[in-house]
């Protein structure tokens, strides 16, 4: 279910969305979902040959999850990330324990276009 309680309307015969399309279907910004595919584990589409995230249907019903948990739940990331590992269990990987990896650079670069939205959300209001 959406935050406003619709669910998205799937095509049956599709396997991958790309990310315009789970924008649209999710109505979530697709920044905000490359921001959660860094702060979710559980949230990986896969990468085609020209480099484009496609995300499967469970990725699909994934952002939903984690869209209802922030925005109607009132959950914080860390909250929400902790509440659906405790749900998928053995499906979501361990934490990391001991000193922080280092980020790659396709993570960094995605980070700062995640963060690039966010500045121009800010400056529009």
């Amino acid at each position: 279910m959406s935050s406003n309680g619709q669910a998205a309307k799937l095509a049956p015969e599709k396997e991958l969305y790309r990310i315009g399309e789970v924008s649209r279907l999710t109505d979530t910004q697709p920044f905000v979902l490359r921001y959660w595919e860094t702060e979710f584990p559980m949230l990986q589409p896969v990468k085609g040959a020209s480099g484009h995230r496609l995300y499967r249907k469970q990725d699909v019903e994934m952002v939903l999850r984690i869209k209802r948990l922030l925005y109607d739940d009132g959950f914080t990331i860390a909250g929400a990330r902790r509440h659906l590992r405790e749900q998928n269990g053995a499906d979501a990987p361990p934490a990391a324990e001991g000193p922080p990896q280092l980020l790659s650079r396709k993570m960094l670069l995605d980070l700062r276009d995640a963060l690039r939205g966010f500045l121009t959300l800010l400056e529009r209001r």
